[in-house]
């Protein structure tokens, strides 16, 4: 069930994300879009966080909203010490080289008159890092290391890759400025199973060879399981439950993350699937989200007290072991799924 709550929250974190608040205002309406809505998370320097749920459930706009692309409504997000929510112009500006984004869709997010490395080129120019000559070193060098050819990249333009091309071309625009922390928006989603293999293997290299931190959002929790240190659950703008993977899919403390891992597809025609938990209804609108638990309206667990008291993030088992769950009656015997 999906609630807020700062008790899973760790000292010394790279990134630490506190009651984090994203509204929209709706032309012509009083009302307001809750995109997110008082969720905590932290992601320590060198880990990997998986941010996961359904499509509208408010996770990419968490990633956006981290960057300052747009600003939170409410909350503060501390990056490597300095508090973003409260930096303004060039304050603000000199902190981005170190936070970068990679986006779901890598075609429409290069620019299309420009070369390849024109397109790698233009944040060591804009900052003015180094000469000319450590410039193209740069360059280079960040293109061998995705596996993008740097003498086809120097004359060709985004539209004469393929996708998986062009998505490696944005890992290495974003890792040219050296920065501390990667956020991935679903960037392997748009591409086929076989080249998302391959992204997946690059992010690991990249990660290991420039000491990345890295929040991965996706909504396909089997991908996610690969490439997370700890795994971060969200709906309908709320946090549901954050664990390491092997807790998250051995032990599911929250029902909607029982629901996800047992929608997860599986090659065995013969596979016992009558008896699997199953969400029922739609996703309702973040315009007027439920009272209480976001997650009651769809939950078959759903008591009284669901609708009028929002579940806080508790630990399960021993609080040392970092698996947290915002649920008011939740999961108690490890299920096997798959």
């Amino acid at each position: 069930m999906a609630g807020s709550g700062t008790a899973h929250l760790r000292e010394n974190a790279l990134l630490r994300v506190e009651n984090l608040t994203v509204e929209f205002p709706v032309k012509g309406s009083t009302n307001k879009v809750r995109a997110v809505s008082n969720i905590s998370f932290d992601v320590m320097d060198g880990e990997t966080l998986g941010l996961v749920g359904e499509s509208g459930c408010g996770k990419s706009t968490t990633g956006k909203a981290i960057m300052q692309l747009p600003r939170p409504t409410g909350g503060s997000i501390r990056f490597d010490g300095s508090d973003l929510s409260a930096l303004r112009g060039e304050a603000l500006r000199t902190v981005r080289p170190k936070l970068q984004m990679i986006f779901q869709d890598p075609i429409s997010s290069l620019n299309p008159r420009r070369t390849i490395t024109q397109i790698v080129a233009e944040p060591l120019k804009i900052w003015k890092r180094g000469s000319e000559t450590d410039q193209a070193a740069k360059i280079n060098e960040v293109l061998d290391a995705v596996g993008v050819d740097i003498e086809a990249a120097a004359t060709r333009r985004p539209h004469e890759f393929s996708g998986g091309q062009c998505q490696r071309i944005s890992i290495a625009r974003a890792v040219v400025t050296d920065p501390k922390m990667i956020i991935c928006d679903e960037p392997v989603s748009a591409l086929d199973v076989s080249v998302q293999a391959q992204v997946l293997n690059l992010l690991e290299e990249m990660k290991e060879r420039y000491g990345l931190t890295m929040i991965f959002i996706a909504h396909d929790l089997a991908v996610v399981k690969n490439i997370s240190d700890r795994i971060a659950v969200m709906y309908l703008g709320k946090m549901c439950e954050i664990a390491t993977p092997d807790q998250l899919f051995s032990a599911p403390s929250h029902p909607y993350t029982r629901a996800l891992i047992a929608a997860i597809p599986h090659p065995d025609p013969v596979r016992d699937t009558e008896h699997e938990w199953r969400l029922e209804g739609d996703l309702p609108s973040p315009l007027n989200p439920p009272s209480g638990c976001r997650f009651r309206t769809r939950c078959p667990q759903a008591q009284e007290i669901c609708s009028t008291v929002e579940p806080q993030m508790t630990p399960v088992g021993d609080p040392a072991g970092g698996h947290y769950v915002a649920c008011h009656f939740p999961l108690e015997v490890p299920v096997q799924i798959g």
